[in-house]
């Protein structure tokens, strides 16, 4: 989810609220009984899903690596007789179902690398998993549940093409590397990987992606509930580097020289007023963290040089951007105080997750038929970020959550994503082969109405 650093937003620790209440017509007899025919189906392959599932998680693979994810998945498409494109944006896979009527095209997406993190868990079939990220031998594991995305949409993907013919409409299955970032990852590098490469690489295109789907397990909630939110739902994140120069002398004699150490701590500093009284944050939330900082390496030395790196979180793209310019300035301004000089980067990664309140609004019955009565909630606000949001800018597109913590744990005490004892209820994801499912035919038939 959204980067190795980017931890499991806060809402772990509240209760889920009541989802406004969707009013939706009863469905026809023709979506009844594709509704029911997901169910039988979904059901049917319910030990496969969690096959698949559990050999994923013993084979991780960390971003742009996802070769042996990438093959199994290509087969299982191909299998079931799509089209199928391997090596998009380095090792994803696309596969279409054309349905035996006409109609808009629904993209599902699941994201399929690991991170590098070592599994502390008991299970079978823990990962013992070691590859490179970044030039160094790692430990890599499912921490954050992609595992059970691959094997969700994989299953999603068996139970719609069996009823193809029935389909008024195309769904596309993307398959995508990399959300969290490529192993090969370069600081200095272009930001272009995941969902923004396979955009980039046409993906949303030929055919045309009429509305897209996605989902991500959380241990926030407890298995198989089922959260979203309408409008901003998770945090834009963008990184920045500040070098802050100085002149090297002795530390008996600060005097003598330019101490840019003293210059990056007011920098520190003085960057956290502009969220606390530079910007409106009753428009939305923000944070601006800074999370290292270098600089010397002897006590009786002031350093020429101090680097420090950081991550900012927003809503709104308007604040985004007056951030970024208020992060120059002040760090800028406050270096040329002290005689130092401030120089600052900024790059951005992934956008907000946007779900368009319409969309949510025609989608929302179908989520809560499938969690059933009091097991689907409104989602709060994540500062977590996914790299979803590259297809909304392309097509109307919903993310949703799905709770995967033991029922007869505390969601509020489970490991986190991304933790090393993160684990998966298995038994959730048949609802989320299910919810796949049932979105993109119900986003169909509402289109035959239209």
């Amino acid at each position: 989810m959204a980067l190795a650093f980017a931890a499991m937003p806060a809402h772990a620790q509240q209760a889920p609220q009541a989802a406004p209440a969707a009013a939706g017509a009863v469905a026809s007899p023709l979506a009844q009984a594709l509704h029911a025919q997901i169910d039988e189906r979904a059901k049917a392959i319910e030990q496969q899903l969690i096959a698949w599932r559990r050999d994923i998680h013993q084979h991780p693979e960390l971003g742009n690596l996802e070769t042996r994810t990438a093959g199994l998945v290509a087969d299982h498409l191909r299998k079931l007789g799509m089209d199928v494109k391997t090596g998009v944006a380095v090792t994803g896979v696309v596969g279409l179902l054309k349905g035996g009527k006409p109609g808009p095209v629904v993209a599902l997406r699941a994201d399929m690398d690991a991170l590098p993190v070592k599994e502390q868990n008991d299970l079978p079939f823990a990962s013992k998993a070691r590859s490179i990220n970044l030039g160094k031998e790692v430990d890599v594991m499912h921490a954050c549940g992609h595992d059970t995305h691959t094997a969700m949409l994989m299953a999603t993907a068996e139970v719609l093409a069996g009823m193809k013919d029935q389909l008024p409409g195309s769904v596309k299955f993307i398959f995508q590397p990399a959300e969290e970032s490529p192993a090969t990852f370069e600081p200095d590098g272009e930001k272009i990987w995941g969902a923004k490469q396979m955009v980039k690489e046409g993906v949303m295109q030929n055919p045309k992606v009429d509305a897209v789907f996605g989902l991500h397990v959380s241990s926030a909630y407890p298995a198989g509930y089922i959260a979203w939110r309408p409008g901003p739902a998770m945090s834009a994140v963008d990184q920045f580097w500040i070098d802050v120069t100085g002149k090297q002398t002795h530390g008996a004699r600060p005097w003598s020289g330019i101490d840019p150490i003293v210059a990056s701590a007011q920098i520190v500093t003085g960057i956290q007023t502009i969220i606390s009284r530079q910007s409106n944050i009753g428009l939305e939330p923000a944070v601006v963290t800074v999370g290292a900082i270098n600089g010397g390496n002897r006590m009786n030395i002031i350093p020429e040089k101090v680097s420090m790196i950081g991550t900012i979180r927003t809503y709104d793209e308007g604040m985004k951007k007056d951030i970024h310019k208020r992060l120059a300035h002040t760090a800028e301004h406050i270096a040329e105080s002290s005689g130092a000089k401030a120089k600052v980067k900024v790059v951005e990664l992934y956008n907000a997750v946007v779900n368009p309140p319409d969309l949510v609004a025609q989608m929302s019955p179908t989520l809560e038929r499938v969690a059933g009565k009091g097991n689907f909630g409104l989602q709060p606000k994540s500062q977590a970020s996914e790299d979803f949001s590259f297809y909304q800018q392309e097509a109307p597109g919903m993310f949703f959550y799905l709770g995967v913590t033991p029922k007869d744990k505390d969601p509020n005490t489970a490991p986190n994503n991304h933790s090393p004892l993160f684990f998966a209820d298995e038994s959730a994801m048949i609802y989320g082969v299910r919810a796949m499912s049932n979105m993109a035919v119900d986003y169909m038939l509402a289109a035959q109405k239209n």
